[in-house]
């Protein structure tokens, strides 16, 4: 399905993105993924700070494509993550470990399932790689969403 499609079923919003809006977005995934990184922290808590980077990932690269999801409308989480090929080049497969992150966390979120070390591990693997991958696409195909102050 293209975006224009999800647009005209109302799973995505047109969205004009400044750059200091995207330098925020971008700011914040960071800090996301430093707090992943906090032993100190649950297991949970780690996943969900890590899993917010991936999402912060996601949206920016809605964002820079002219897009954001509908958030009344339910399963924007997975709107975002399966048009990553779309809107940032992302692999198919990469898609695939995403989603099957997006599904751990509503297990936890909604049904109290525990999180492994290795879903922590894995979340925080993928996210950096999403950033790294987020700010690559950007700097070739939207480098002026990368100026000026955040």
């Amino acid at each position: 399905m293209t975006l224009e499609n999800l647009l005209a079923i109302h799973k995505l919003q047109n969205f004009e993105p400044s750059a200091a809006g995207v330098q925020r977005l971008l700011a914040a995934a960071e800090r996301n993924l430093v707090d992943a990184g906090i032993a100190a922290l649950s297991a949970e808590n780690r996943f969900d700070a890590a899993y917010k980077a991936i999402m912060q990932c996601a949206m920016i690269g809605l964002w820079a494509n002219g897009y954001r999801t509908s958030t009344s409308q339910p399963g924007h989480h997975q709107t975002a993550l399966q048009v990553l090929p779309k809107t940032l080049d992302l692999s198919q497969d990469r898609v695939i470990v995403l989603d099957a992150l997006r599904k751990q966390r509503n297990l936890s979120d909604y049904e109290g399932d525990p999180v492994s070390d290795g879903a922590v591990d894995e979340c925080c693997k993928q996210a950096a790689l999403l950033l790294a991958d987020t700010r690559a696409w950007l700097e070739k195909h939207r480098p002026d969403l990368l100026t000026g102050r955040a």
